[in-house]
């Protein structure tokens, strides 16, 4: 979708983070942009700044665990801007810590906005996208955690292994019924975000007893050092040229840091080929 001025964007968790710089490349690129996030400061604070710098953008706060909020953001969308050429099912959260201590909350809390996230989004837009009969675009983040199974990470790397299959199987879906709609999952490493804040968004109903925040990664053994393995943190501006680059260029891998997935990717390929044990990663001690 090489032509993007004046189409219609929308982007979950667009309030900060990866969000909000990918929000503002494709509204820099002239699209006019949809801004969803379940934080309504946030949000407003960077409608308000998006519209300072001259950018047309509609906020609308937004769980995107829940369908009927997301099926009510695109009707919100094409109400207003008359059509969506770009949906970035983005939002994400996190939680830590031993796959076994995992509490029942963190699991349908992780699974709720990661994976039920890009599920609904894809039920609310692509039929909507279908029936545009236009070319559009769909992009997906999942995470380098969605490639290979890193050690305390359990229900962040099943939301993500689920997102990358939902993006390859609807990617060649689109194909089978010829749909002018193409298909990109983002699969960063290491971005500069707030998702190790994440719990601020977290639902009362969602913390139980024993539930974990992002921080746990920390706790139960993992040399902060080795995320170092995963690639340097970088800014979430340059993951937002990776997004608009694949658009425009029609990639549907995204992959921000590939000196360092590229081999863990290999190597996981080779353990399954060979029918051995997943290979050790270099975290944790």
């Amino acid at each position: 979708m090489r032509d993007l001025d004046g189409k219609v964007a929308v982007v979950t968790g667009s309030a900060s983070g990866i969000g909000r710089a990918v929000a503002t490349r494709f509204a820099q690129a002239g699209m006019r942009v949809v801004l969803a996030d379940i934080e309504e400061g946030a949000l407003t604070k960077t409608a308000a700044s998006m519209t300072e710098a001259g950018h047309t953008v509609l906020p609308v706060v937004t769980d995107v665990s829940s369908f009927d909020s997301v099926e009510a953001l695109a009707k919100q969308a094409v109400a207003h801007f008359g059509a969506v050429h770009l949906v970035h099912n983005n939002a994400g959260v996190g939680v830590g810590g031993f796959i076994w201590q995992a509490s029942e909350e963190d699991w349908k809390w992780v699974l709720g906005v990661n994976l039920w996230g890009v599920i609904n989004g894809v039920r609310a837009f692509v039929p909507v996208m279908i029936d545009q009969g236009e070319p559009a675009h769909v992009v997906n983040t999942a995470s380098m955690a969605g490639l290979i199974s890193v050690p305390f990470l359990g229900p962040y790397n099943v939301s993500k292994h689920g997102v990358v299959t939902l993006s390859e199987t609807l990617q060649r879906e689109l194909q089978i019924v010829g749909a002018p709609i193409r298909v990109s999952v983002l699969c960063p490493g290491v971005v500069q975000t707030n998702i190790f804040e994440s719990q601020r968004n977290r639902p009362e109903n969602l913390r139980g007893e024993g539930s974990q925040g992002f921080e746990a990664l920390m706790q139960n053994g993992a040399d902060p050092g080795a995320l170092g393995a995963f690639g340097q943190v970088i800014a979430p501006e340059a993951v937002a040229d990776d997004v608009h680059d694949a658009v425009v260029n029609d990639r549907f891998y995204i992959l921000t840091h590939p000196e360092q997935s590229e081999p863990l990717v290999r190597t996981r390929m080779d353990d399954i080929l060979s029918r051995q044990a997943p290979s050790s990663l270099a975290i944790g001690g």
